[in-house]
């Protein structure tokens, strides 16, 4: 048992692949007892996509892919075949038991399965009931699939990401995590928490219909604002920043460096540092924005003057952001990553430990936890139908006879 912010909530997850098991980590992370519910013998799709495989104790590889295991620890595994009748009997009930559910499949995909929304509502009527599709509940589109690089076309993402056109590899480019799903997940989160505060002033559940094109279009953020106000469409920028002037790459001596120029006096201090003359147009930022070229060109070949761990050095001093461009290793043995204990290890049940990335959400009062990795397929079946539908061994043995489970 855990004490965390939602350690009153029981969920069910019928989703797989990300959008939906992220959603659902970060609830079980913050304490809410999740079961996860899996095709017999194969279950979520990810459990097959590797290489990598996680490693055992002997460093041989296991069965599990990273790529499972980055959204689905703290949760209780259970295999049921839902395209049999008892199957989707064993669901319903244990729906009828719990605070939400959350699903992914396609667009009425499960009212075949007497799993939707409508059908669980008449059981338990409290129920709060998330959906996750390409293109949502409505609209000419909602039938259709949709995965994350194509919302990521669909929804503008790649029309303003890559190098400008002109320039060598130039072109659209797709952003390189999957972060349409990613996000996805993170409004499901924010939805399914709005319902239960909802439900805990009313006594009310309801259903959430959360689309992957609407979260893209919503990630435009200030570049859908500039285009609503302006008429024009953004274009492909590379690193820099259509509205603030310096904010992106430049080359160094021996590599490259980051620098985000946030105001006018960080400006000021930056192009002093530089050693360059004053000049009025530049001064305010829709000048330089007005005159980009005349405000990047100086600076370009001054930055090649010196390292980047020079600069670094010498750009901090003056208080303007700056940064270099870290791999994935670097990433991980930066001071402040290991500081803030962004990489956690947890016992896996195939021996040895699995690596972990932790939650960024970081409560005073009740902190998100690491009970366990990441489950085994079907793992948890038997203890979950046992505990919370009281079916003895006899019952379940027949079951698995079947096939059921």
């Amino acid at each position: 048992m855990t004490t965390g912010a939602l350690s009153h909530l029981k969920v069910l997850d019928l989703s797989r692949v990300l959008a939906g098991p992220w959603a659902t980590q970060i609830l079980a992370d913050l304490g809410a007892d999740v079961v996860k519910v899996e095709r017999p013998g194969a279950g979520d799709d990810t459990r097959a996509w590797g290489p990598p495989w996680l490693a055992d104790g002997d460093g041989n590889p296991t069965s599990e892919s990273a790529y499972y295991l980055s959204c689905n620890r703290n949760k209780r595994s259970v295999a049921i075949d839902m395209a049999t009748s008892e199957g989707q009997d064993l669901i319903r009930r244990l729906a009828a038991d719990v605070d939400i559910v959350v699903e992914n499949f396609k667009f009425g995909g499960l009212k075949a399965y007497g799993l939707d929304y409508d059908t669980l509502k008449a059981i338990n009527p409290a129920l709060i009931y998330c959906s996750i599709t390409g293109f949502g509940q409505t609209g000419p589109r909602a039938a259709q699939p949709g995965y994350d690089l194509l919302i990521q076309a669909m929804g503008g993402l790649m029309s303003v990401t890559g190098v400008p056109d002109g320039e060598p590899g130039a072109g659209p480019q797709r952003i390189g995590v999957a972060l349409i799903d990613v996000m996805t997940g993170l409004y499901a989160t924010i939805g399914v928490l709005a319902a239960v505060a909802h439900r805990d002033r009313t006594g009310e559940g309801q259903s959430i219909d959360i689309a992957l094109m609407d979260v893209s279009v919503a990630a435009l953020a200030n570049l859908a604002m500039n285009y609503l106000v302006s008429g024009k469409s953004p274009v492909r920028m590379g690193n820099a920043h259509p509205n603030v002037v310096p904010y992106q790459d430049f080359a160094t001596a021996d590599g490259a460096i980051i620098v985000a120029v946030g105001n006018d006096g960080q400006f000021a201090r930056y192009w002093q540092l530089l050693g360059l003359e004053p000049d009025p147009r530049l001064k305010t930022n829709a000048g330089r924005i007005r005159y980009r070229a005349e405000t990047i060109g100086p600076i370009k070949e001054k930055m090649l003057e010196r390292t980047t761990a020079e600069w670094m050095v010498a750009i901090e001093a003056v208080g303007v952001p700056c940064g270099p461009i870290n791999d994935f290793a670097a990433v991980f043995a930066d001071p402040q990553v290991v500081a803030r204990g962004l990489r956690r290890d947890l016992d896996h049940p195939q021996g040895g430990t699995s690596p972990m990335v932790a939650s960024p959400v970081n409560l005073s009062a009740t902190p998100p936890t690491y009970r366990t990795a990441p489950p085994l397929l079907g793992q948890d079946t038997l203890a979950v139908l046992g505990e919370v539908l009281g079916l003895d061994r006899a019952a379940l043995d027949t079951l698995a006879a079947k096939g059921v489970i």
